[in-house]
């Protein structure tokens, strides 16, 4: 059975002129972009001990299919929440230890929840597994006048790379949530700090 292609064939050259403008007709390493590119904390400041960090949101680790995870079987794979994975370096600076409550917020929006201190995170990002439903470990949060924090994807905003939208030619077929954008929706910088006090909920 042929590749939905126009050769029929598995390729990674795309011979089109939009993936040619954008210099990605074949696989492209592109480093990522300067923070204040993302325009994402230009109101946001550090508050304490705070560490700017890229924040990713992957796909749920823990959940049933996409987001479903608060029965006991999910929750006794995780913390019970959808933590915060970050280096133990970028940790140490702020003072951060293992499954301590953390805040990480931005323009956009704030998220509370638990740190996962690893070495196994590259320095200078995190990533909180995406899709979890607000029903489990959302505490109140400082920088939203003590009122409920929002979710994962509170500090993120949609960005639409123009390549994912390419349509009407050979294999390109753009539809949402089929050939569209994707995770580079997810893609932006927070402040990182320990949650001063207590966490109430």
């Amino acid at each position: 059975m042929p590749w939905r292609t126009l050769t029929g064939r598995q390729h990674f050259y795309l011979d089109h002129e939009g993936y040619l403008a954008f210099g990605e007709n074949l696989p492209t390493y592109k480093p990522r972009p300067d923070a204040r590119a993302f325009g994402d904390l230009d109101k946001s400041r550090p508050q304490d001990k705070t560490i700017m960090l890229n924040f990713l949101t992957p796909h749920a680790k823990w959940h049933i299919h996409s987001f479903y995870y608060d029965n006991d079987r999910m929750l006794t794979l995780s913390r019970g929440i959808e933590p915060l994975w970050m280096n133990n370096w970028d940790a140490e600076e702020i003072g951060v230890a293992d499954n301590d409550w953390v805040e990480a917020y931005n323009d956009h929006g704030v998220t509370v929840t638990r740190a996962v201190v690893s070495a196994r995170i590259p320095r200078g990002l995190c990533i909180v597994y995406h899709s979890p439903e607000r029903t489990i470990g959302v505490p109140k949060s400082p920088q939203r006048g003590n009122r409920r924090a929002g979710a994962h994807n509170s500090p993120t905003r949609a960005r639409l790379k123009p390549l994912l939208m390419m349509g009407g030619y050979g294999q390109f077929t753009y539809g949402f949530n089929y050939w569209g954008p994707t995770g580079v929706n997810r893609d932006t910088f927070v402040l990182v700090r320990k949650l001063p006090g207590a966490p109430e909920y």
